[in-house]
C-alpha cells in the first residue's frame, strides 16, 4: 500500500518525482505565458529536458530508466498538480516517445532515436484516422487527426492508421483490422491548428494532416502490440493501459491542486454578509472533508490497482483481460471523481476562482477540457462491465 496523503516537499524514493519537483517554480511562473502561446513556451520545454523527464520513461536503449507504472503515476500527479497543461504534456509526450522507442523495428529506432542521440520529443494521436495504401517497403498514408497533444514542440508526430491493399483493409489474425501507428518527421506534417479551446490551452494540441506521405514499414508499429523490441516488462502492458493510467493520474493531480488552493484561500476569504472566514464556515468544512475523502479514495484506487498489476507483470506474469479492465475502471473513476472535486472547489472559492491568472480558474478549465477525452469516457465502463459479466473475451481497446 502506498501513501495516500502526499507530502509535496517531503522525501521521496522516486527520482522522477524529484525531477518533476525541480521545475516546479519555473512551471508556475510560465503557466500564463504558455497559455498565451497556446503551446508550452521555450523556457518550460527547456526545463523539462534539463530535468531529464522527457527521456525518463524511455527504454534504457533510448536514454531512459523504464520506471514502473506506479512510479509514473507519482510523476504525472506532481506535474498535473503544478499545471494542467504541463501535466497533460507529461502523459502525452513522455509515453509517445517511450512507445516508439520500445516498439519500432531496429531500423526505425536507429533513424528516429539513435541518429538524434535519443533527444527527441514526440506527440500526436494514436486513433486510426488515416489510411495507408500498401507500397513496396511501407505505406502511402493519408489522414487527418484532431487534438495532437504536444505537437507544438515535437520533432516527430505519431498518427494512427489502417493499412489498405486493393481497396480493402488488411486484417490481423484476430479478425480485426491491422491498426498501426506511423511516425512522421515534423516537416512531413501539415498543421491545420484548430487549438482554440476552453482549457489545456498550453498543450499545443494542434490538428494535423498528411496526404500520400510515404512511411517506411520500419517507422510503423502495431497499435495494440504488447511485445517490445526494446525495454523491459513495463512495455508488455501496451499502449492502452499506460495511457489510461496517465489520464487518471493527471486528473488526480489537478484535483489535488484545487483542494490545496481552496484550503489556503479559505483562511483569508470572508464573503460579504458572513460572520467569519470561509475556513470557519461549517458547510465549507463538510464539503472539504467529503471531497478530500473522495480524492483519497480515487488516488488509492488508482495506485493500488496499478501496483497490484505491476506486482505480477513486472515479474514476467501475464497481463490478463481482467487486469486491463481493472486498470481502466480505476483511471476512469479517478477522472470522474476528480472532476466533481474540482467543480466543488471552484464553487467554494467564489469569485476568486473566476479571475484569469488564478490557478483555480485555470484548473477548472483544464479539468473540464481534459475530461472530454474519449479515453476515459462511458465506453470504458461499458467494456469493463462486459469483462466482469463474462460477455467479452477480447477487447484490445482496454
Amino acid at each position: 500500500m502506498r501513501r495516500i496523503k502526499i507530502d509535496r516537499d517531503g522525501p521521496t524514493s522516486n527520482p522522477g518525482v524529484e525531477m518533476a519537483r525541480s521545475i516546479r517554480p519555473l512551471v508556475l511562473e510560465n503557466a500564463e505565458a504558455s497559455e498565451r502561446e497556446r503551446t508550452l513556451n521555450k523556457e518550460t520545454v527547456d526545463a523539462l529536458w534539463q530535468s531529464g523527464l522527457l527521456q525518463y520513461t524511455n527504454p534504457r536503449e533510448a536514454g531512459g530508466v523504464e520506471p514502473s507504472v506506479p512510479e509514473m503515476l507519482e510523476i504525472w500527479e506532481e506535474l498535473a498538480w503544478q499545471d494542467g497543461s504541463v501535466g497533460w504534456i507529461g502523459i502525452a509526450n513522455l509515453p509517445s516517445a517511450a512507445f516508439a522507442a520500445a516498439y519500432l523495428p531496429d531500423e526505425g529506432f536507429a533513424e528516429v532515436f539513435t541518429a538524434n542521440d535519443h533527444r527527441i520529443t514526440m506527440g500526436g494521436q494514436f486513433a486510426p484516422n488515416g489510411q495507408g495504401q500498401v507500397r513496396e517497403g511501407g505505406y502511402s498514408v493519408t489522414g487527418k487527426w484532431n487534438f495532437g497533444s504536444g505537437t507544438g514542440h515535437s520533432e516527430y508526430v505519431a498518427g494512427g492508421f489502417i493499412p489498405f491493399r486493393d481497396g480493402a483493409p488488411l486484417m490481423g489474425d484476430d479478425g480485426l483490422p491491422d491498426l498501426r501507428v506511423a511516425i512522421f518527421p515534423r516537416d512531413e506534417i501539415r498543421f491545420t491548428d484548430g487549438w482554440y479551446v476552453t482549457g489545456l490551452k498550453a498543450t499545443g494540441s494542434f490538428d494535423y494532416e498528411v496526404e500520400d506521405v510515404f512511411v517506411p514499414e520500419h517507422r510503423t508499429y502495431p497499435l495494440f502490440t504488447r511485445e517490445p523490441r526494446r525495454g523491459g516488462n513495463v512495455f508488455r502492458l501496451g499502449i492502452m493501459p499506460i495511457t489510461g493510467a496517465g489520464h487518471g493520474a493527471w486528473a488526480v493531480g489537478v484535483a489535488r491542486s484545487c483542494l490545496d488552493d481552496v484550503m489556503t484561500l479559505a483562511q483569508s476569504t470572508q464573503r460579504m454578509g458572513e460572520a467569519s472566514n470561509l475556513a470557519n464556515k461549517m458547510t465549507f468544512q463538510a464539503g472539504l472533508a467529503h471531497h478530500e475523502g473522495m480524492w483519497r479514495a480515487a488516488w488509492s484506487l488508482l495506485q493500488n490497482t496499478h501496483e497490484s498489476v505491476w506486482e505480477s507483470v513486472g515479474k514476467g506474469g501475464e497481463l490478463t483481460l481482467e487486469m486491463r479492465a481493472d486498470m481502466r475502471v480505476a483511471a476512469t473513476y479517478a477522472t470522474q471523481a476528480s472532476r466533481e472535486i474540482v467543480h466543488w472547489a471552484h464553487l467554494a472559492a467564489g469569485t476568486t476562482a473566476i479571475r484569469e491568472g488564478c490557478r483555480l480558474e485555470r484548473a477548472f478549465r483544464d479539468m473540464y477540457t481534459g475530461t472530454q477525452h474519449t479515453f476515459i469516457g462511458e465506453k470504458t465502463y461499458i467494456d469493463s462491465a462486459n469483462v466482469m459479466l463474462g460477455l467479452a473475451d477480447a477487447l484490445p481497446g482496454l
